[in-house]
């Protein structure tokens, strides 16, 4: 249930600006940028409310003085008003739900081509596009932090780091398989075929900080390659490393130098470590990632259909829609909502 403590709002701000006032404080740039952002949520959010009643309140007396002169004109106008304040009291609401103690985090966001051969990596692709024009959308910065290109079209995997305003807090929604039905074009007997990817998504946390011992890491070189932006190198520069004890792998090769690339990996790492461990905690059982379940029939959260006929449906929230050129060009904002309207 989605309540609002102002109170405990308050009692959080007073802590955030003694915290800040601390001497050394803004030296530590990952604890500062976390504070600041929970200090201006917390008073984005006193304010809204406060504005939210003042608006009910001249509603409530306006409405009063409308029915008294019998006036229909304003009543008209009052109606549009609540209209107006009924849209933003569920975007208030929505916000409320990002209560969670990484959603006001950046993230990285991984895509993994699944079941369906060159169909599913092309789907990887489209996927990937899909993100980076919802983060355009949003004001986010994405960053192409690894990519590995397929056989014969798309690609294999991804990685996006991702920052902004409940960067986590939304786009942690997106966790899952999602699933493709479409005429091939990689088909020359033009069947309909079913593709899937997955994503994965894990909040940028100061449990960066995680400890890591070198014996437990492999680390490998090779040369950049696919669509990984205007720094790509051309060298042995890209870095894999694998963390032996939990068969996590993570890449980067979008950096301008091999030290780079490593140190941009091992900040991925320990964010998927750091998770692991949040998961291990609260006795979840689904893998780091993003294979929380198989990549195939059955396990997917969205489908995405656009033949026979043109549908989005997420099974998780039933929410739908046939405009699927908009989704697939980013306009995902409806769907995340619903879940957290959902799952808050």
């Amino acid at each position: 249930m989605i309540t609002f403590d102002r109170p405990a709002i308050e009692e959080e701000i007073a802590k955030l600006e003694q915290q800040m006032a601390v001497p050394g404080f803004w030296e530590k740039r990952e604890q500062t940028t976390d504070v600041s952002r929970r200090l201006e949520r917390n008073k984005s959010l006193l304010s809204r409310c406060d504005e939210l009643s003042e608006e009910m309140e001249d509603i409530d007396v306006l409405h009063q003085m409308a029915l008294e002169m019998d006036d229909e004109e304003e009543l008209s106008k009052i109606l549009s008003r609540v209209s107006a304040l009924d849209e933003k009291l569920r975007a208030f609401r929505i916000e409320l739900t990002f209560s969670g103690p990484n959603d006001l985090a950046d993230c990285y966001l991984s895509i993994n081509a699944g079941a369906g051969g060159t169909d599913s990596q092309d789907w990887a692709e489209m996927l990937l596009r899909m993100y980076g024009r919802y983060c355009e959308r949003m004001g986010y910065k994405a960053n192409l932090l690894d990519v590995s290109a397929g056989e014969e079209a798309g690609i294999r995997s991804a990685t996006l780091e991702i920052s902004g305003r409940y960067a986590y807090g939304n786009l942690k929604s997106e966790k899952g398989v999602h699933r493709l039905v479409r005429i091939s074009p990689y088909d020359a007997a033009h069947r309909r075929h079913t593709s899937f990817t997955a994503v994965s998504v894990v909040p940028v946390t100061q449990e960066q900080e995680l400890e890591i011992d070198p014996k437990d890491l492999r680390i490998d070189t090779y040369r950049s390659s696919g669509a990984g932006g205007q720094h790509v190198n051309v060298t042995d520069s890209a870095v894999r490393i694998t963390h032996l004890p939990t068969k996590v792998v993570v890449s980067c090769q979008n950096e301008r130098s091999q030290r780079q690339n490593k140190e941009t990996a091992m900040r991925v790492l320990r964010a998927r470590l750091g998770e692991l461990l949040r998961q291990q905690e609260t006795k979840k059982v689904e893998e780091l990632q993003g294979k929380l379940m198989d990549i195939e029939w059955g396990s997917q959260i969205r489908s995405y259909v656009l033949h026979p006929y043109q549908m989005v449906k997420d099974h998780r929230t039933d929410y739908e829609t046939g405009n699927v050129d908009a989704v697939l060009d980013g306009d995902i904002t409806a769907f995340i909502e619903a879940y957290l309207e959902q799952s808050g």
